[in-house]
């Protein structure tokens, strides 16, 4: 074989090799087309697997998309909130809500989640069918300060303070009064649900308050350790008792005030306490020439051995005159046989409730 014959073999294997290169490289500019051109064909499609408020529109167009959503997802916002407290609805209208949807913004990001990845990735996606699998929050605005309002609305209806448990006193006898449970609207808790409805697509659903109990501070247990001493006073019977732990312990014959004198009456407490009390005269007229002056303990001191204050000047307090008790004779005050006063002076605080009746 001469020296042509070889140069025409390597010619020729040089084309083959060129003609293959040429063949590969048509060839992948074909398929970059086809998938480039695939893909722009698929760009107006929202991808399979989208929804917005967990309303479907994959596979719709940007103009078919923004019709379902308008139709779908925004028409629905339309609704009143109810709350419903113990049977009664309170409605929160949409015309206070003044509710509004970025439908543009919406398809905007199905649009963008559809396209995310690269061109390979995207046009798999298409091919196979593949679901993007995400759920875009519905891009609603609506007036804040009418929630607001509404919040505030139902707290009037709903929360209702605790009551104490008390004691209900006459001149005889301390009768317990039960304490009540208050109630209280869970703000936090009831302002998601209502804001969740009127985000949410739906012809509207009632919500039931979100409430909680309160428990009053004292309870119907706690009243005898809050009232551990507690006196009364029964006038017409020139009583006066003492009750410990709201069990009566003792009873005192006393005098009360006379005509013209009233003894205080009501639920009063003892203000202050004195041994062997100094006696400021009241400037009154019964008090003749005495009035104004200060006497000091003794003889001419009507309170003997013992003060507690009630009001306004009048108090309880010892006196000689023993033959007193039993009948309206003072100026006021609650008159006691000494024994007694120092009795129940050592009984009691200041602060110690007293009623008069």
């Amino acid at each position: 074989m001469g020296p042509g014959t070889g140069m025409g073999t390597k010619l020729k294997a040089h084309q083959k090799a060129l003609i293959a290169a040429v063949v590969v490289l048509t060839g992948a500019l074909l398929l970059a087309t086809a998938v480039w051109a695939y893909d722009s064909a698929q760009k107006d499609k929202i991808a399979p697997g989208v929804t917005v408020g967990g309303v479907d529109i994959g596979g719709l167009s940007e103009a078919e998309a923004r019709d379902v959503i308008q139709d779908r997802v925004v028409a629905p916002l339309d609704k009143p909130v109810v709350v419903t407290f113990e049977g009664r609805p309170y409605r929160l209208n949409p015309q206070q809500l003044d509710t509004t949807a970025d439908v543009d913004g919406m398809v905007d990001e199905a649009v963008e989640v559809t396209r995310e990845g690269g061109l390979i990735e995207r046009v798999s996606r298409y091919v196979q069918g593949s679901e993007v699998d995400t759920d875009i929050e519905p891009r609603v605005h609506y007036s804040k300060e009418a929630v607001a309002n509404y919040m505030s609305d139902l707290k009037d209806v709903i929360d209702r303070d605790p009551v104490d448990a008390s004691i209900t006193p006459s001149g005889d006898t301390l009768t317990p009064t039960r304490g009540e449970t208050g109630i209280e609207l869970r703000e936090g808790r009831m302002k998601q649900l209502i804001v969740d409805e009127i985000e949410s697509p739906g012809a509207g659903r009632r919500l039931a308050a979100e409430v909680k109990t309160t428990k009053p501070e004292i309870t119907t247990k706690e009243l005898a350790e809050v009232y551990p001493v507690y006196v009364t006073v029964s006038q017409s019977e020139y009583t006066l008792r003492l009750f410990k732990n709201l069990k009566l312990v003792k009873s005192y014959p006393i005098a009360v005030g006379g005509s013209g004198y009233p003894t205080p009456t009501g639920l009063h407490s003892i203000q202050d306490k004195q041994v062997d009390p100094t006696w400021n005269v009241p400037t009154s007229s019964w008090a003749g020439d005495l009035a104004g002056q200060s006497i000091p303990p003794g003889p001419s001191n009507p309170l003997k051995s013992r003060w507690m204050g009630i009001y306004n000047g009048a108090g309880i307090h010892g006196t000689d005159d023993t033959g007193s008790i039993g009948s309206a004779a003072s100026h006021g005050c609650i008159r006691m046989l000494v024994p007694d006063v120092i009795e129940l002076f050592d009984q009691v605080e200041v602060g110690t409730p007293i009623y008069i009746q």
